[in-house]
């Protein structure tokens, strides 16, 4: 069951795997929450894959993380257990994750490839995650909606993390951080333009 809020990622590819699992688990004592800590420590072990240099486990990881994270909700939506503090765990907890798969892929990419300032490139596509996440969550309500169609919402967190998952298998993480970096701070810009002119009136 696709959310309104899903990116492309998540909408054609993360569903088919998460709806399906969220559906087992439905008739387990399993809950939201704990799948949304299960999410994060797939991000850990994600991130400790790039500390010993298994890139291509530490890609599908963040990937497999990604596609879990989307169970809590199918779940929470399935044996009516919604709540809004599982909802604001959520959100805390993905953030941990992203900055662990971040700085997972940077220090990899540092160890491992030889370009310019991977540092700052990685320094970026944390800094622009996390501003793609603040932005979403202190935009109006009313306006909330209008970050996920179209460009503003094409630094969601299944792209980004699908394109980590790319990256390290192709052992291009530099190039990948780029692209996070790249493309989340246009989207923030974007977003800020974006609400300016509607605030202003």
């Amino acid at each position: 069951m696709a959310s309104v809020y899903d990116g492309y990622v998540s909408r054609y590819v993360n569903r088919r795997m998460s709806d399906p699992i969220a559906k087992l688990l439905a008739r387990t004592k399993t809950t939201p929450n704990q799948i949304s800590w299960a999410a994060l420590g797939l991000a850990i072990l994600s991130f400790l894959s790039f500390i010993y240099n298994w890139n291509i486990a530490g890609g599908l990881l963040a990937q497999l993380s990604s596609i879990i994270d989307g169970v809590d909700g199918s779940l929470a939506r399935l044996k009516g257990m919604s709540s809004d503090f599982g909802g604001f765990l959520d959100s805390i907890l993905d953030r941990y994750a992203d900055i662990l798969i971040m700085l997972g892929l940077t220090i990899w990419s540092v160890s491992n490839e030889v370009y310019p300032h991977i540092w700052l490139v990685g320094f970026l596509s944390v800094t622009g995650t996390l501003g793609i996440s603040y932005s979403r969550a202190r935009i109006n309500a009313e306006l909330r909606h209008y970050f996920d169609h179209g460009f503003l919402s094409l630094a969601s967190r299944d792209i980004r993390l699908f394109i980590v998952m790319i990256g390290a298998i192709i052992g291009q993480g530099y190039f990948s951080l780029i692209v996070i970096g790249t493309l989340t701070h246009l989207v923030i810009i974007s977003r800020l333009i974006f609400a300016y002119l509607h605030y202003r009136h």
